[in-house]
C-alpha cells in the first residue's frame, strides 16, 4: 500500500500539532514545519507520546522569509512528493514589523508563504493526486475586512480602525481573506489536474500561540477568548477531514466550516479581485503570474 505523506506548516504547537497527531495516528508520514528547532522537538515528543509509532520528520523554516520558503520547497522537491499539504502557520505581527526582505511579517507568513510553497510543489507532484488545504478563518467574521489590493503591506494603513492595538488583528484578518481568495484562484488554475485545493475555518481555538505578542486591548481580548474556546484538537478536525476523507476526494475550490461547505464574502469570490491578488503575490515572491 502507498504510504501517505503529508506536510504541515505551523506544526510546532496548537492546531498544527493537533493536525500532525491526527494524521500520524492514521499511519501518515508527516513532515512537521516550524521556525523553532526547540519547539519542533517538543511537539514531536508530545506527538510520539500519544502515537508511539508516528513517522515524523522535522523541517526548520521561518515562513516569514521567502528565502526560507524557497529553500524548504527545494528540499521537499528532492523527496517523495506529498499527498497532503496543510498550510496552517500564521502570526499576528505589529504593522511596522517588516522582514529583512521588506515585507510586513503578517502578510509574508500568512499569505505569501503558502502562495509560494504550494505553487512550488505543483511541479514535483506532477500528475499524481494530492490535496492542498489552507487553514483560514471565519467567513462571517471576515466579511467586513476586505483586502486592500492597493496596499497589501498595510503601509498606508487605510481601514484598519481607530484603536491602535487592534490594527494588527485587522491586518491579520485581511491575510485570512487572502487565504480564501488564493484557494479559489489556485483551484481554478489547477482545474483538470489531480490536485484539489480547499480552505477551512478551524474555529476560534485556544492555545494556538497566535497572539503571544499581542499588546493592549487585543492582548486582553485574546486572554478572555482563550478561557472560552475549545482545544486545538477541535480545530484540527475540518482540515484533517478535507485532507483525508473519501467524501471530499474530488471536491476543490471550496471553503468549509465544521465539515460543511459555506459561502464566503463577495469580495473574496470576485474573480477579478482574486486574479489581481494572484498577480501581485507572484510579483512579490518572484514567480511568473501563471503556474
Amino acid at each position: 500500500m502507498h504510504q501517505q505523506r503529508a506536510i504541515v506548516t505551523g506544526a510546532s504547537g496548537g492546531i498544527g500539532e493537533a493536525i500532525t497527531r491526527s494524521l500520524a495516528s492514521a499511519g501518515t508520514t508527516v513532515v512537521m514545519v516550524g521556525r523553532s528547532a526547540r519547539r519542533l522537538d517538543e511537539a514531536r515528543a508530545r506527538v510520539l507520546a500519544a502515537v508511539p509509532d508516528a513517522d515524523l520528520r522535522l523541517e526548520l523554516a521561518d515562513l516569514s522569509l521567502l528565502t526560507d520558503v524557497r529553500g524548504l520547497a527545494e528540499r521537499l522537491a528532492r523527496e517523495p512528493a506529498p499527498d497532503i499539504v496543510i498550510s496552517n502557520a500564521a502570526v499576528i505581527a505589529e504593522l511596522d514589523d517588516y522582514t529583512p526582505e521588506g515585507i510586513q511579517r503578517t502578510l509574508a507568513t500568512n499569505h505569501l508563504a503558502p502562495y509560494l510553497l504550494l505553487r512550488s510543489l505543483i511541479g514535483p507532484i506532477g500528475s499524481r493526486p494530492a490535496r492542498f488545504v489552507v487553514v483560514g478563518a471565519s467567513p462571517q467574521g471576515l466579511a467586513r475586512t476586505p483586502v486592500d489590493l492597493a496596499d497589501l503591506n498595510c503601509r498606508a494603513g487605510r481601514g484598519l480602525g481607530a484603536l491602535p492595538s487592534f490594527r494588527p488583528f485587522i491586518a491579520y484578518a485581511r491575510t485570512k481573506n487572502m487565504n480564501t481568495m488564493f484557494v479559489y484562484a489556485l483551484a481554478r488554475r489547477l482545474d483538470g489536474t489531480r490536485i484539489t485545493v480547499n480552505g477551512a475555518h478551524p474555529g476560534v481555538i485556544r492555545d494556538t500561540g497566535l497572539g503571544r505578542d499581542n499588546r493592549g486591548a487585543l492582548r486582553l481580548f485574546g486572554a478572555v477568548l482563550n478561557r472560552l474556546t475549545p482545544a486545538p484538537g477541535t480545530g484540527a478536525d475540518t482540515p484533517v477531514w478535507l485532507a483525508t476523507s473519501e467524501q471530499v476526494s474530488d471536491v476543490t475550490g471550496g471553503f468549509f466550516v465544521r465539515r460543511e461547505r459555506v459561502p464566503t464574502a463577495p469580495h473574496t469570490t470576485d474573480a477579478g479581485r482574486c486574479d489581481r491578488l494572484w498577480d501581485e503575490s507572484a510579483r512579490l515572491v518572484g514567480l511568473p503570474p501563471e503556474p
